[in-house]
């Protein structure tokens, strides 16, 4: 596959007053040196000073405590919750009772061996229905950088047709995320088909 080009960012026209991202060519034709370079595109990322950011519009990637801010995400009208940490012990769905929040609960593990993948057309399919319907949505896990993240960034390559660079450069300004090595194997793969299918 040739290299990805990012110069101006794909985003909606209410972000566009932000300066251009600088150019970024990253070769995703091989896989192991692909993972070290999007690593290296990451770490430029704006560092963690809250629970959650917004990093497109109406769409936030935080961490357990944001979910579970009751005050906050009414405050900030949060229509929808994807937990992609969803465990017995953690956030369960009826602290949102009597708030008209929607959840989706998907149990990942923050390894490099799991197969976050077969979760990222539901996991899109899910965000993209309550963006299009004006709401907004908080993706989350325990600290905010990966499980979330890669979800995220598979919504914005599947729904908004961005490429796996062109993703982490909407998101990381916005919120330093480093997906595990597994999640971003499985994210240069679907940037492949992606891309076959153009």
């Amino acid at each position: 596959m040739a290299s990805q080009t990012l110069g101006h960012p794909l985003l909606p026209a209410s972000w566009n007053d932000k300066p251009p991202s600088r150019k970024v060519e990253i070769d995703l034709s091989s896989p192991g040196l692909a993972v070290f370079e999007l690593e290296r595109l990451l770490f430029t990322g704006k560092a963690i000073i809250s629970h959650a950011d917004e990093v497109w519009p109406r769409l936030y990637i935080g961490d357990q405590h944001s979910a579970e801010n009751r005050a906050d995400l009414s405050k900030h009208r949060v229509t929808h919750i994807l937990n992609a940490a969803h465990c017995k012990r953690g956030v369960q769905p009826d602290i949102y009772e009597g708030m008209e929040i929607t959840y989706m609960g998907i149990g990942a593990h923050d390894s490099c061996s799991f197969d976050m993948s077969v979760n990222f057309q539901a996991a899109a399919d899910f965000i993209h229905m309550a963006l299009s319907r004006g709401g907004k949505v908080l993706v989350h896990c325990r600290v905010g950088v990966s499980r979330s993240a890669t979800l995220v960034l598979a919504y914005l390559m599947l729904k908004q047709d961005l490429t796996l660079v062109e993703a982490i450069c909407a998101v990381k300004d916005n919120r330093g995320v480093i997906p595990n090595r597994g999640f971003l194997r499985q994210l240069i793969k679907l940037d492949g088909r992606l891309f076959r299918a153009r």
